[in-house]
């Protein structure tokens, strides 16, 4: 029989709610509803990840039918149709804020045509390094470009779900997630890797998912001072917490204690531990309630409604999809205006990856489009060019290659990364520690009882934990790419890049990919580049609309691409601990006076632009610094510009980064058009934190504000005079 439902505005309903439960219920509350091994046979033979969302939070007697999780990033990775979008390295490319609300409204929506309402599509995790094997999944190397994407696409999903924000926090490691301790201080801490977290929670994201490393000793599902210190009472979160999935927490205690939220998928280390923690009273019940609390409250503030099945991969979500592929596009390179190409003549269009979806690696985030619907590069150039004759190569034999590239009037060589070379990983041997800790099945529990039972079932554990390690240490356990060590392309690509453009100099060399790409061995040797990323369903569609000029390309570096990994910061993947300071990205290499291949923020354009009448002025009341300038599109198309503001501090009471990127914006110009522009910055990116006063530091002196294409760009500058100021936590 169902209680009576609860009347008001979500936090009523919640409170209500809470204060019907039974002790028991809320506890219950705490796990995901899937049972362990029912659980985990579903994802080992059904690929349950894929066919139907993760429940928790059931109360049925109560009219509640749960939190329905989802994964997501470049689209609901279910089956049944849901739309690709580029994934989100690709979209940092655009700098489009807009773009990416919009986006995540769409993704929300397929959710919830699915019974979903929970989405984990937000990965901010910085990109310390660009061979981390999730780079594809997150938005960029800086905080400030991390930070406004990440909190447009958490706008755009909350219209209809609860955004889920990963992976809280440090995670930019995969082959060694499950083991490695990040050493970080906290100056580094809160400048540098949290300020896009504090984006997406000011932005009103309802939950937050946390890593699986440790912080300075401490997991971060158990970490006090991430979840509860920071994140709770400094930002004043008012959603919840959620583990990082199966094997996310060790101590459930502890986990409760320091400001977990809620163990997913399955009940496990919670089940195991917190009755008897509760009855004891070590676990307070004011935490259980506060924990079951914010469950209840972000449930129940989920729009009501029915979304059709009938959203999924329809024409408005296929053309946003089109929209976030051209826009991603990168121009690296354009010698003598080869690009944009000719719509008639012929065309060698070379590479396996031209002919094949491409879409990013097979991990969490992998999505499955139905069959037929990407849109490949060869595809999209054959459809956009009726009059072209284009002849595909596969590029298996570079000689071959190059005597097709040469009875033609252009090549275009499409070549780079996929699954096999970058991606999620699990390294099984590190899940050990975690397996001794499974619980028993189903049936003996409640034949023999848990507490009778826990004796004879934890030898059991253990020699699966045995096996699982040994077992790992035989095969390397590689279950997917993992992270990059070799940064270049592979030999066989390089060579057929060499071969072509050698055969004809009007060659094209498209990459896909979502970390950096080495290309030194060849850049000099291509007239051509374009980042093209993995570039979601429609990419063929976008490569097309770019090589033909029917769109000036207007993507923008998200990370830098050095000449050499020696300019990189250390990355072991199988690091047991790592130290995380301010250096990396641009901000290393300004620092080492190392010149980028292509720096933060580069990409160029079929047009040309102008920046004038350069003006900055602190408003200390308003807490913002004020930037206006005028921008003009001076060349011959319509274009959008990505105005970057870079700020250069006096750095003399901490040494700071030489520049650093503090605001932007992307605008869309009309050939000949100017547009005066105003810029609102807040005076904490101007900052930097002062671990003795645990607050931001405005330091006095002339802060230098600089308006530029890129990050090595000179542009044009002004100067502001700043007082000594803090700025608090």
């Amino acid at each position: 029989m169902l209680a009576p439902a609860p009347t008001g505005s979500p936090e009523t309903r919640a409170r209500q709610l809470l204060a019907s439960l039974t002790p028991a219920e809320k506890l219950a509350h705490l796990c995901g509803a899937t049972p362990f091994w029912a659980g985990m046979v579903d994802i080992a033979v059904a690929d349950a990840s894929h066919r139907h969302p993760w429940p928790a939070g059931v109360l049925p007697n109560h009219g509640l039918r749960g939190l329905q999780f989802v994964d997501g990033p470049r689209g609901v990775v279910l089956e049944g149709g849901a739309t690709t979008f580029p994934v989100p390295i690709a979209r940092g490319a655009s700098w489009d804020i807009d773009l990416e609300e919009r986006i995540g409204e769409a993704i929300a929506r397929e959710a919830r045509s699915f019974g979903a309402n929970w989405v984990a599509a937000v990965c901010v995790n910085l990109l310390r390094h660009p061979g981390w094997g999730r780079a594809q999944e997150t938005y960029g190397e800086d905080p400030v470009l991390l930070g406004a994407m990440g909190a447009a696409c958490s706008r755009g999903l909350q219209r209809h779900t609860i955004a889920c924000i990963k992976h809280f926090a440090l995670n930019s490691i995969d082959s060694s997630r499950f083991l490695v301790d990040i050493r970080v201080s906290r100056r580094v801490l809160h400048e540098l890797y949290l300020p896009h977290f504090r984006d997406c929670v000011a932005a009103g994201a309802g939950s937050v998912m946390t890593a699986y490393n440790s912080v300075n000793g401490f997991w971060c599902a158990q970490n006090q001072e991430l979840l509860t210190t920071i994140l709770k009472n400094r930002w004043g979160f008012g959603g919840f917490v959620v583990s990082d999935f199966i094997f996310g927490l060790r101590d459930g205690l502890a986990a409760l204690r320091a400001g977990l939220d809620l163990e997913m998928p399955f009940p496990m280390i919670f089940e195991a531990c917190l009755a008897e923690a509760l009855a004891a009273g070590t676990l307070p019940l004011e935490r259980l309630d506060d924990a079951v609390l914010r469950l209840l409250r972000a449930q129940l503030a989920v729009p009501a409604g029915e979304y059709p099945a009938s959203l999924r991969g329809c024409a408005a979500h296929r053309s946003l999809a089109r929209e976030a592929a051209t826009k991603a596009i990168v121009l690296l390179k354009n010698t003598d205006a080869l690009l944009p190409l000719p719509d008639r003549g012929s065309l060698a269009v070379i590479g396996a990856l031209a002919a094949g979806a491409n879409l990013g690696d097979r991990g969490s985030s992998d999505t499955r489009p139905e069959p037929g619907v990407v849109v490949t590069p060869l595809a999209g150039i054959r459809a956009a060019a009726p009059q072209l004759q284009v002849h595909h190569s596969e590029g298996d034999d570079p000689a071959a290659a190059a005597r097709l590239a040469a009875a033609c009037d252009a090549a275009v060589v499409v070549v780079g990364l996929d699954w096999r070379q970058e991606g999620e990983h699990i390294h099984p041997g590190d899940l050990a520690p975690i397996l001794r800790q499974m619980p028993a099945p189903d049936p003996l529990q409640r034949w023999f009882g848990s507490q009778r039972l826990r004796p004879f079932w934890q030898p059991v554990a253990e020699v699966a934990a045995s096996i699982t390690r040994l077992a790992s240490a035989r095969t390397g356990g590689d279950f997917a790419a993992g992270d990059r060590t070799e940064l270049a392309l592979d030999p066989a690509q390089e060579a057929l890049i060499l071969a072509v453009t050698a055969a004809n100099p009007r060659t094209v060399v498209v990459l896909m990919g979502g970390g950096a790409i080495l290309s030194e061995r060849w850049r000099h040797r291509a007239n051509a580049i374009l980042l093209l990323w993995y570039p979601g369903q429609q990419g063929g569609e976008a490569l097309a609309d770019v090589l033909l000029g029917r769109v000036a390309p207007s993507g923008r570096m998200p990370f830098a691409v050095p000449t050499t990994a020696e300019h990189l910061p250390a990355f072991e993947p199988r690091a047991k601990s790592m130290d995380y300071d301010l250096w990396h990205g641009y901000r290393r290499l300004h620092r080492q006076g190392h010149a980028a291949a292509f720096p933060f923020g580069f990409g160029l354009s079929y047009s040309t632009f102008a920046h004038r009448e350069l003006q900055a002025e602190l408003l200390p009341q308003a807490g913002i610094l004020r930037v206006a300038l005028t921008v003009t599109n001076s060349g011959p198309m319509a274009a959008a510009e990505v105005v970057q503001v870079y700020l250069e501090p006096p750095g003399r009471e901490v040494e700071r980064p030489v520049r650093t990127l503090v605001g932007f914006e992307r605008l869309p110009l009309e050939p000949g058009q100017a547009q005066r522009l105003e810029l609102a910055i807040p005076l904490q990116r101007l900052a930097y934190f002062d671990a003795g006063a645990d607050a931001f530091r405005l330091e006095a002196g002339p802060h230098r504000v600089v308006v530029a294409r890129h990050a090595e760009d000179p542009g044009i500058a002004v100067e502001v005079e700043v007082g000594a100021m803090l700025l608090g936590p």
